[in-house]
């Protein structure tokens, strides 16, 4: 119903602080022009403010997303930014991807020491600047407003130069036929340079994003690191989860699987969900 989508929206808005409006079209899978209906009826809330290309919340929405984020909010779990950035350390280097949910891991990052953003995504970059502590690297290139972000030969070049810690990944679809894909060519060449040339790679994703296909595949679930997601994950990917020994994160199951888990985790897990 659109009354639930706007709440959704609101919400989603609130948490990422400002974010374009091709991603809020590729996010609720709606119209260019349906987005732009939503936003001029969430303005009339004085909740959500219009910016150039895209939404914001209101300032003093984002202290209150600050108070929540260090840590005075009610004890009802850790939300997906909080769980990515745990698989954090300081002095680490880290790559965000574009998207929303790349940005929310960026309050938890600026708690921690000497960390090192790279991105080429315009809407982390400029969350980014707002936390003095963290280092950023911004990658150059020809900007993308479908995708709110910099791809071409510039980004691939210095991604090819650069060795970093973590890569966190965002996707359109996640299969286990096609594993991690993408609507967009041109920055899908950006996902598959910094996979290609980095070990630890985290997938930050909806669940509306599991079970679904995108255009282009950019790199195997089998290459995973990680897997945060905002709601468990459906039954086949925690099967593909205990087999490939991926640490699979959410809100409501903050125990993974993988490595630093009990010898025999995966086996457990396999069997319960069998």
């Amino acid at each position: 119903m659109k009354i639930d989508r706007l709440n959704e929206m609101e919400v989603f808005i609130e948490k990422s602080g400002a974010i374009s409006l091709q991603e809020l079209c590729r996010y609720f899978h709606v119209s260019m022009s349906t987005v732009r209906r939503d936003i001029a009826l969430l303005t009339s809330r004085n909740r959500i403010q219009k910016v150039y290309g895209g939404a914001a919340a209101e300032e003093r929405q984002l202290r209150v997303l600050r108070q929540l984020e260090s840590g005075r909010s009610e004890p009802s779990g850790r939300q997906p930014g909080e769980l990515a950035a745990s698989l954090v350390q300081n002095g680490m280097s880290v790559f965000l991807d574009s998207g929303a949910e790349t940005t929310a891991v960026l309050p938890f990052l600026a708690q921690k020491k000497n960390i090192t953003v790279i991105s080429n995504s315009l809407g982390v970059l400029m969350q980014a600047a707002r936390y003095p502590a963290l280092h950023v690297i911004a990658l150059g290139g020809i900007y993308n407003f479908g995708t709110s972000s910099f791809c071409g030969h510039r980004a691939l070049d210095d991604l090819a130069k650069m060795s970093i810690d973590l890569v966190f990944l965002t996707a359109d679809g996640v299969s286990l036929e096609r594993g991690l894909t993408s609507d967009d060519y041109t920055e899908t060449e950006v996902k598959k340079t910094v996979a290609k040339w980095n070990r630890d790679l985290v997938l930050l994703a909806d669940a509306s994003a599991f079970g679904r296909n995108a255009l282009i595949t950019f790199c195997e679930i089998a290459r995973l690191k990680a897997i945060v997601c905002d709601r468990p994950l459906p039954k086949e990917f925690l099967r593909a989860g205990a087999l490939h020994k991926i640490d699979l994160l959410s809100p409501e199951t903050e125990a993974g699987f993988g490595e630093d888990a009990e010898e025999s985790a995966p086996e457990q897990a396999y069997a319960m969900y069998r």
